[in-house]
């Protein structure tokens, strides 16, 4: 879990936009972690969140995840 967790953020820090999809994220992690299932992924994204280290966006039609230090919820899309 360490693993994929440390995949995440390094997608996250590397991306050139603030905001990205889950399924960008989990093709990013696996190409890191090949054995990595789409649960597994979620479940780090979900840890990450508690701890406070990403932040989960929906708008009702999309979702969208992003670190807490590059955005900030009301800031628009880049």
């Amino acid at each position: 879990m360490e693993e994929i967790k440390k995949a995440i953020l390094e997608f996250a820090s590397a991306s050139k936009k603030t905001r990205f999809y889950f399924k960008d994220m989990e093709k990013a992690v696996q190409e890191k972690v090949p054995g990595a299932k789409a649960r597994e992924i979620k479940k780090a994204a979900s840890e990450l969140i508690n701890e406070g280290t990403l932040i989960y966006f929906s708008t009702g039609s999309t979702t969208m995840y992003g670190l807490k230090d590059r955005c900030a919820s009301d800031e628009p899309q880049q």
